[in-house]
């Protein structure tokens, strides 16, 4: 990577892990090509289900008004999406606008692909929390993206099956682990729950939960906190449950683990706000019978919460419209009538806290109708999700913990030595590389 992008990442990540207020936005222009009279064309990148026809109702409206058109390019997500972007950006042919996970925002901003739009969204920031905006700003005074949509972790438990054993819902993660030993007291097949090492999104939002700080910077280099005291804690917990035997050991999303869910032999899930979703498809039977509280805390003074999952729309730097994009990026993100049909036809959490408690989320998910207060618990959770501190390489070590956690859990071996492989595998790409890193 040139020296000028590893500078502005390094940049970037101050900005972001020690608070500094300014970072320039390379690749954004003073040159406002929609002053140009005629109608503009842009063209968004997303994976979001059924955003067309939440497209449809810009063009319709605001964006026929203003004569700007917005066509909808359905893609993969995750990596392969960040990769195409990126490969298009060095021909110059990105998009307009592009959905980007939080995390690959850094990725993004230090290859020059993002533009700072901060000039262009008004007072979209008044609309969200400010941990959820801070990772579209990268903590700095530009603005990278609009948010989306978010996922707070929660805490999900069959409350019937809760009642039949005499148990509390945890508060506090000592307690989660006396529940799992209760458990298997009173009833010996069944778990409380699973580490599972199929899902690194889990793990990272249980580690940003505890205070994890995974990339920050020392200077004009890199340093790698994977394995920092945090994350330690998070994972001498987890191993020492799965070792101990009181939950189980095999990985989320397979028949196994929908059947666990379906027939009571797992009674809790670790998980975010689109759990129901899931829960719908993978235990269908036990509609009705499941209650959400908050995440368990480390200690009964605390309130905060990781984050798993979650997205945001911006604008990139091979735009020839750049406000315009900008403005629908705002518009998709803070309308009440966008927000209402990516709720309805998207399936998502919003980003914008006006929009957590109206609409669609008036009502509980039907698969939750028991509990009536389930959207507003959630707004109120999602208010203390902790900060996050993200890095150039998430894709590597979020590999690296699938590998070396799927041994771990399997083996019931020492989770810290599969935290110090990730730790080792994430510098080792760093330096790879190109990018300084500090000891």
């Amino acid at each position: 990577m040139p020296n000028t992008k590893r500078r502005r990442l390094v940049a970037t990540a101050v900005a972001v892990t020690l608070g500094a207020t300014a970072l320039a936005a390379c690749g954004s222009s003073d040159d406002d090509s929609d002053a140009e009279s005629g109608p503009v064309s842009l063209t968004y990148w997303t994976w979001t289900p059924g955003m067309d026809k939440v497209v449809d109702l810009w063009n319709k409206g605001q964006g026929k008004k203003n004569q700007i058109s917005v066509t909808v390019k359905k893609q993969a997500s995750g990596d392969t999406l960040v990769t195409k972007i990126l490969t298009a950006h060095k021909a110059k042919q990105a998009p307009d606008l592009v959905q980007a996970e939080y995390q690959a925002l850094p990725t993004l901003v230090s290859n020059d692909a993002l533009a700072d739009i901060s000039k262009n969204v008004g007072d979209a920031k008044s609309e969200f929390a400010d941990g959820v905006w801070q990772q579209t700003t990268l903590g700095t005074d530009a603005v990278y993206a609009v948010p989306q949509d978010i996922g707070p972790m929660m805490f999900y438990y069959r409350e019937d099956l809760f009642k039949k054993y005499k148990l509390t819902v945890p508060t506090t993660w000592d307690q989660f682990a006396e529940t799992a030993r209760k458990l298997k007291k009173v009833s010996p097949d069944t778990d409380l729950t699973t580490f599972s090492a199929n899902d690194s999104g889990l793990f990272a939002g249980l580690a940003q939960q505890a205070g994890a700080k995974w990339w920050t910077t020392s200077g004009d280099k890199w340093k790698v906190g994977i394995n920092d005291a945090a994350t330690q804690k998070v994972a001498k917990f987890w191993g020492g449950l799965v070792k101990e035997g009181v939950i189980d050991n095999q990985p989320m999303y397979t028949p196994a683990w929908n059947k666990a869910l379906d027939t009571g032999k797992q009674i809790a899930w670790v998980s975010a706000v689109w759990a129901p979703g899931t829960l719908t498809t993978a235990a269908p039977d036990t509609k009705g019978k499941w209650a959400m509280a908050p995440l368990p805390q480390w200690s009964a003074s605390e309130n905060v919460t990781g984050s798993w999952g979650g997205s945001s729309t911006a604008v990139t730097t091979d735009s020839k419209h750049e406000a315009a994009a900008a403005e629908f990026a705002a518009w998709l993100n803070t309308d009440k009538e966008a927000l209402n049909a990516l709720a309805k036809e998207s399936g998502i959490y919003p980003a914008a806290t006006s929009a957590q408690l109206s609409g669609a989320f008036l009502t509980p998910p039907d698969y939750f109708s028991n509990q009536a207060d389930f959207y507003t618990q959630a707004a109120k959770i999602a208010e203390t999700t902790a900060a996050s501190a993200w890095g150039p390489n998430v894709n590597v070590a979020y590999t690296s913990f699938k590998d070396a956690f799927a041994t771990a859990a399997k083996d019931k071996s020492d989770f810290v030595a599969a935290l110090n492989t990730m730790q080792d595998d994430t510098v080792a790409d760093l330096k790879k590389q190109g990018f300084g890193v500090a000891q």
